[in-house]
């Protein structure tokens, strides 16, 4: 809860208590005012006993043994460059990964597709993940000159996996119940596998219809 709204809620606490009610009464009090923003029942029942035995600050009692030091410039400092770095070392990994599929993902063009291959027309389309436009990535594309159809930013509404892939599978999904995280990829796997290829024509003339309006409301 915000600080402004936590001291308010105590005042009003105090001034509700005043008038001999309950710690139930003037928690169901500030629930009719506030709703789903009113201080929890353990805090309010805490602030109740508190005022009831005389308490008239609002500020948290002294904590014994050695003062915090947890909010120095120096521990602010410190743990912002850990998140940027594992942050980092999360997008690395992950394009990485990445990087594998486009791999796997050439072989099968070449191999299926000898057509397309052999034209060297075919055009890549991702959804500015910052694991798609990580260095290893984009020297990954340019060192097998792979074209990228370019993808406007904060439109999952034209990304195939968010308004088709994903949807279906969490339909799908969302009846089991697992008990690690081998079970969720062998069902994803299975869920996958019952994917037919009318399914794919169907998303890709969704994907088209989808960009034709996006372009039109320009």
């Amino acid at each position: 809860m915000p600080s402004h709204l936590r001291v308010q809620h105590g005042r009003e606490t105090g001034t509700v208590r005043k008038l001999g009610k309950s710690g139930a009464e003037t928690l169901e009090v500030l629930r009719c005012a506030y709703g789903n923003e009113a201080m929890c029942r353990a805090t309010c029942f805490e602030w109740h006993t508190r005022f009831k035995r005389g308490r008239t600050s609002l500020e948290d009692d002294e904590r014994s043994g050695r003062p915090s030091t947890s909010s120095t410039p120096k521990n602010v400092e410190t743990i912002r460059w850990l998140v940027h770095e594992d942050r980092r070392r999360t997008i690395k990994e992950t394009a990485q990964f990445y990087c594998s599929v486009l791999r796997h993902l050439r072989e099968d063009i070449r191999r299926k597709r000898p057509e397309l291959w052999r034209a060297g027309n075919w055009l890549l389309h991702d959804d500015n993940a910052p694991s798609h436009r990580a260095l290893a990535t984009r020297e990954f594309l340019t060192h097998n000159n792979i074209t990228t159809f370019p993808h406007p930013p904060y439109s999952p509404d034209l990304a195939p996996c968010d308004f088709f892939l994903f949807p279906k599978m969490k339909l799908l999904l969302k009846v089991c119940r697992f008990d690690g995280l081998e079970d969720i990829q062998r069902e994803s796997q299975n869920v996958l596998g019952k994917l037919q290829e009318q399914d794919f024509q169907h998303a890709f003339q969704q994907w088209q219809r989808r960009w034709d309006r996006c372009v039109a409301a320009q």
